[in-house]
């Protein structure tokens, strides 16, 4: 999370990895499903979200308070 974006915009995973958001904005971000599955909730400036991968498929998330971040993590 920088500059009010995702980078990578899209990321491949295997089931099983540990996926890290960090948040090298000033303000907090979210990393937040679309369907709804996962959330991290508020991360703060200079801190960071691990999540777990354990659902196959292409899942779409999004920042809460910045929608117009978005990206997609692929788990195959």
């Amino acid at each position: 999370m920088q500059n009010f974006g995702f980078s990578p915009s899209e990321v491949t995973v295997a089931v099983g990895d540990t996926i890290v958001w960090s948040n090298a904005d000033f303000v907090p971000h979210t990393a937040t499903a679309r369907d709804g599955s996962w959330d991290s909730k508020a991360i703060n400036a200079n801190s960071s979200w691990r999540f777990v991968a354990s659902k196959p498929g292409r899942h779409e998330y999004y920042c809460v308070f910045h929608p117009n971040m978005k990206a997609t993590v692929v788990v195959r």
